[in-house]
């Protein structure tokens, strides 16, 4: 077709300057102008006979990948097409191959970009079906790191395509990355670990975004994020705690919504010396099961736990359907169970200490 174009407008020997170029310049327009009508045709065509084929598919992953990359094809199309009438151009050598480097490079750009978006598009479609499946391959909070990791991938792939077609030695800039690599990450190893800490919290999940932790030190609180150097943590004091990943990693934690968030709560009182135990720990329970959000299944138990200098130890265990109501419920408990022991004449002793003191003898 290129070929046709550039005989019908082909310059005559007895074609002056202006006609010449008039004839070029023409010609390279209407390879542009034929790549544009294409363009246009192809989006034409994706948007009617596109969408009739993604219909019959059970999912809408098609549909939503052709909405992504029809803007993107267009673009390929109208920037193959000026590449090609510029080539057509009888401009200096030198010419040529600026402007065609450079429309090289604009297309490998597009080509690339139109790649992305296709795999970003999957990679949401793959988490909106898995996003209540805790063994979904990804998850929801890992969209960002796999987004970032793809693009790097294929901003190197190009990068060594595009110094491919410029004839340059990739293996000598291979060569150079890596020592540039080994000389980053000897100089940054505290934060190549915590990165790579953060891998290992991303693929393991012993926590989500959102759940509630309990770290080693005793601190509270819900993930608000989890990065590639830190884990953020809003604490009960709506506090945001910034903890280095390797910290997380080389310590204990303990998921208060894992496996689910059920939460049990323990409360320890003390009762006088002959109090009737069987009837403390019955009092205990239907106090405990008189709470709207203390569950029923399990149900509150009592125990005697020991015997203490100057109480009877017990222990009430009862659970609740959140560990958010856990603190309000617990509140709830302890003050009905003073008015149920006041009610029925049970003492909460103090704590008595004899002090015997002898007179010493002359």
């Amino acid at each position: 077709m290129l070929d046709i174009i550039q005989g019908l407008f082909r310059p005559l020997d007895t074609d002056g300057p202006i006609l010449f170029w008039a004839k070029e310049i023409l010609g390279a327009l209407l390879i542009l102008a034929i790549f544009w009508m294409l363009a246009q045709l192809i989006v034409m065509a994706l948007d009617k006979w596109g969408k009739r084929l993604a219909s019959f598919t059970s999912t809408d992953l098609d549909d939503r990948i052709l909405h992504r990359i029809t803007p993107h094809v267009s673009r390929l199309l109208v920037m193959l097409g000026i590449y090609l009438a510029i080539r057509s151009l009888p401009l200096h050598e030198k010419l040529i191959l600026v402007f065609s480097g450079a429309l090289f490079i604009v297309l490998v750009i597009i080509v690339f970009n139109l790649i992305y978006h296709a795999f970003d598009e999957l990679l949401q479609w793959y988490i909106a079906g898995r996003q209540h499946n805790s063994d979904a391959l990804i998850s929801r909070h890992m969209i960002p790191i796999a987004e970032k990791l793809t693009m790097l991938f294929l901003m190197g792939t190009a990068l060594i395509i595009i110094l491919k077609h410029f004839n340059y030695d990739i293996f000598s800039v291979v060569t150079a990355l890596g020592i540039g690599s080994l000389a980053i990450g000897l100089a940054a190893k505290d934060t190549l670990a915590h990165m790579i800490s953060g891998f290992t919290l991303m693929f393991d999940q012993p926590f989500r975004i959102g759940d509630r932790i309990q770290l080693s030190g005793g601190q509270v609180g819900d993930v608000a994020g989890i990065g590639l150097r830190s884990t953020k943590i809003k604490t009960m004091d709506n506090q945001l705690l910034i903890i280095p990943n390797s910290d997380l990693c080389n310590t204990m934690v303990i998921n208060q919504a894992f496996p689910d968030a059920r939460a049990k709560g323990r409360i320890n009182i003390g009762v006088a010396y002959g109090s009737d135990v069987d009837r403390v720990k019955a009092l205990l329970v239907a106090t405990a099961l008189e709470v709207e959000d203390v569950l029923r299944d399990p149900a509150p138990e009592a125990y005697f736990v020991s015997f203490g200098d100057s109480a009877l130890n017990m222990s009430l265990f009862f659970w609740v359907e959140e560990y958010s109501q856990l603190f309000g419920t617990t509140d709830k408990v302890n003050s009905l169970i003073i008015r149920r022991f006041t009610e029925n004449s049970i003492e909460i002793p103090f704590p008595i200490r004899t002090v015997i003191m002898e007179k010493g003898t002359n």
